[in-house]
């Protein structure tokens, strides 16, 4: 029986919501491929996450002796132990820090690479890969070619994170290969974007806005919306970059990752940043012009709307 790794990503002691995601689909996959569930854990010693991760695993490998993340040296790591143990799958998280060695390892090793998938499917026996196309309007399997292994790299928020299966794994400590060639970089240090005057991660409800607001001075109409509903204002990339709103509004992966009972999405086309850090809403609400747009996929409830109209509505039953 073969593996599937599932390359665990932790920062400061907390092990990413993304690696719950891989877990949950690599439990799924293993049922379905016949392999087994192992988790690679480099640069953590005796974080009380290991014992979680092993819940979630048959087996933690934890490569002890690596200070702060390196992307050169994870390459070299990961290297090595596919080279021992060859698994079939190794799922990465498609975030700044699994793509600063998920490329490149993939050549080291001759393997195939599929990036930002939001699906793995099993097909006559052989893994393929869903991503999507055209500002996430439709999905597209992608074959591989016949190799002893694959790379995938996950994106955020595709799958649940809760734990699956029965697991007692077991925690197999090594310590950092002596032969690693000299890093070409080095780690400096975290920067904090810091807290604003509110935490959207926080609030019980969100009223987000989008692109689709059209400029800055509409910007207050729904905030008065948010503030007669006892909710927070909050908004998607484009909103931030154009300066309508500081940055800590900003829900996604370069935002905050949010947990709203309730979350009102008005004019948010839904790109996969957005809906990445919305995955933990109870209920999402979306108001969009465009029927096609990607937020009604993850929407509990949609409406074709000019969002305007929707906001004045909205205060008329308030008022």
């Amino acid at each position: 029986m073969g593996e599937i790794f599932v390359v665990a990503e932790h920062r400061k002691g907390e092990v990413r919501e993304v690696t719950y995601q891989m877990l949950w689909k690599a439990n799924d996959l293993c049922q379905k491929l016949s392999q087994t569930l192992t988790v690679v854990l480099i640069g953590a010693k005796d974080e009380p996450f290991l014992n979680d991760l092993k819940e979630r695993a048959d087996k933690v490998i934890a490569v002890e002796g690596l200070g702060s993340f390196n992307g050169d040296l994870y390459k070299e790591i990961l290297f090595k132990l596919i080279q021992e143990h060859k698994p079939l799958l190794t799922l990465v998280a498609h975030t700044p820090w699994g793509m600063d060695f998920a490329p490149s390892l993939s050549v080291k090793l001759g393997y195939p690479i599929a990036t930002d998938c939001v699906d793995v499917l099993v097909d006559n026996g052989k893994p393929k890969a869903v991503r999507q196309i055209y500002s996430g309007k439709l999905f597209s399997r992608v074959g591989f070619q016949e190799a002893p292994g694959y790379l995938i790299t996950i994106r955020s928020g595709a799958f649940p994170a809760e734990k699956v299966g029965e697991h007692k794994g077991e925690i197999v400590r090594v310590p950092v290969p002596a032969d690693l060639p000299q890093a070409g970089k080095q780690f400096v240090a975290f920067e904090d974007a810091g807290a604003g005057a509110v935490d959207i991660t926080q609030a019980e409800l969100l009223v987000s806005i989008g692109r689709g607001v059209g400029e800055a001075d509409k910007v207050p109409i729904v905030k008065e919306l948010a503030d007669k509903m006892k909710g927070v204002l909050s908004c998607s990339r484009p909103v931030v970059d154009k300066n309508w709103l500081p940055k800590f509004h900003q829900v996604g992966t370069s935002g905050k990752s949010v947990k709203p009972k309730v979350y009102l999405a008005f004019g948010i086309s839904g790109a996969f940043q957005h809906v990445a850090g919305i995955t933990g809403a109870g209920c999402v609400i979306a108001v969009n012009k465009d029927k096609k747009a990607p937020i009604f996929r993850v929407a509990d409830y949609g409406v074709v709307e000019d969002l305007f109209k929707v906001v004045d509505a909205l205060k008329a039953k308030l008022a």
